[in-house]
């Protein structure tokens, strides 16, 4: 191989952020590791989304409308059809003859994403009939959703022994082993690798004055979920034994403003003047995390392993919703460990969350973990690696 590799990442999320997120902080590390990485992104826009000095290709976007999968709409809410699909597949195969990249890396498919077959499939076809044939990895987590049909399984397994050489797994074996979520694990052993998990490591520990010193955070996704842990929160300080401290309540960018509104009047309600900040998401939550009291959020896998990384306190609620069982299974992984403290969403009101205050301030706090979190630098360190077997 000559000059720096080339990396083609394909990224799709279809309900929250955390793929995009995870994406990110892998392909900042990918140029950090001396990669040349384009981006392609299938999900709606995301406002300072850091790639670094990386391409991003933007397909026409889509997104679904349900907590199960069954109904995508493209960027005009209108349900994809068949020019959309062939607009997105043509788009797709222009990055992938225009960039002729060392390694392919495709995040969560095929473990996931199988409504977008119609795109990947013709991808994975023409780079491996290529006389330049790259590299091809899957990029996933390390639980996937529960599938209710065992044939998703097998076809999940003949698609990695068909097309791809390797499978980065961003998680930590000695807290959830792959095969836990995927029991085929066994038979591609050999092309597994667990990287750690991927977590934005920039945050910076500070004293006093620094991003969210002595705080109380509070976070959470775009959906009702979310609005309904804020709300739980807003009303739990004033019970709380954290009542004195500061809380900050950080709302994602995609929740509408009138939700956003409410819960600033909430906060105004329920706390004294500065005793409750409301605002939007913000770009140094790393750091934010690293110098809180106690952190109180969703249990995405971004949030809660900057948690662990940051060393935070932390209860976490993770969302349920749909066929989701991935954060709930992390989330009691981990409070098996005690360092974390879970709230269930069916159980959540302010007098549950001045509860759950209680319990996290007695036990040791996620600098107990000891669960890897350097899966980024890991992961582009293997496939900088893999670019450089290449001879063209």
């Amino acid at each position: 191989m000559s000059g720096p590799g080339r990396v083609l990442f394909y990224v799709q999320h279809l309900l929250g952020i955390g793929h995009q997120r995870r994406g990110a902080t892998l392909t900042r590390a990918m140029q950090d590791a001396g990669l040349e990485v384009t981006y392609i992104s299938g999900g709606h826009g995301i406002p300072n989304l850091d790639l670094g000095g990386a391409e991003l290709v933007q397909l026409p976007p889509v997104r679904a409308v349900d907590l199960y999968f069954k109904q995508l709409v493209d960027e005009n809410d209108q349900p994809i059809d068949d020019a959309w699909r062939e607009r997105r597949r043509t788009g797709l195969l222009a990055a992938w003859e225009r960039v002729q990249p060392h390694v392919i890396l495709l995040e969560l498919y095929p473990f996931g994403r199988r409504q977008m077959r119609f795109e990947l499939l013709p991808l994975l076809d023409a780079a491996v009939a290529s006389a330049r044939r790259p590299v091809i990895a899957s990029s996933v987590r390390d639980i996937l959703v529960a599938s209710p049909k065992p044939e998703r399984l097998v076809e999940m397994l003949q698609r990695v022994e068909t097309y791809f050489d390797h499978v980065l797994v961003h998680g930590d074996p000695d807290l959830i082993p792959f095969e836990t979520t995927f029991p085929h694990a066994a038979e591609i052993a050999g092309k597994l690798h667990y990287t750690g998990y991927v977590v934005d490591r920039t945050g910076q520990r500070g004293g006093p004055g620094s991003p969210g010193w002595d705080e109380v955070l509070v976070s959470a996704g775009g959906g009702a979920m979310g609005d309904t842990l804020m709300r739980a929160a807003i009303q739990a300080r004033a019970q709380s034994a954290l009542k004195n401290k500061r809380w900050r309540v950080l709302v994602g960018v995609k929740v509408p403003d009138d939700e956003y509104q409410a819960l600033v009047q909430l906060a105004t309600v329920c706390g004294e003047t500065g005793g409750i900040v409301v605002e939007r998401a913000r770009g140094d939550f790393p750091s934010m995390l690293m110098n809180c009291a106690l952190s109180i959020s969703q249990g995405g896998y971004n949030t809660l392993m900057e948690c662990m990384h940051a060393g935070c306190r932390s209860i976490i609620v993770p969302y349920a919703g749909g066929l989701e069982t991935e954060q709930t299974l992390r989330a009691e992984l981990l409070q098996q460990r005690g360092v974390i403290t879970v709230l269930a969403e069916t159980e959540l009101s302010p007098p549950a969350m001045v509860e759950a205050i209680e319990r996290s301030l007695a036990g040791p706090g996620a600098a107990m973990a000891g669960v890897r979190t350097d899966g980024a630098a890991d992961g582009a360190r293997q496939i900088a690696a893999w670019a450089a077997t290449l001879d063209w």
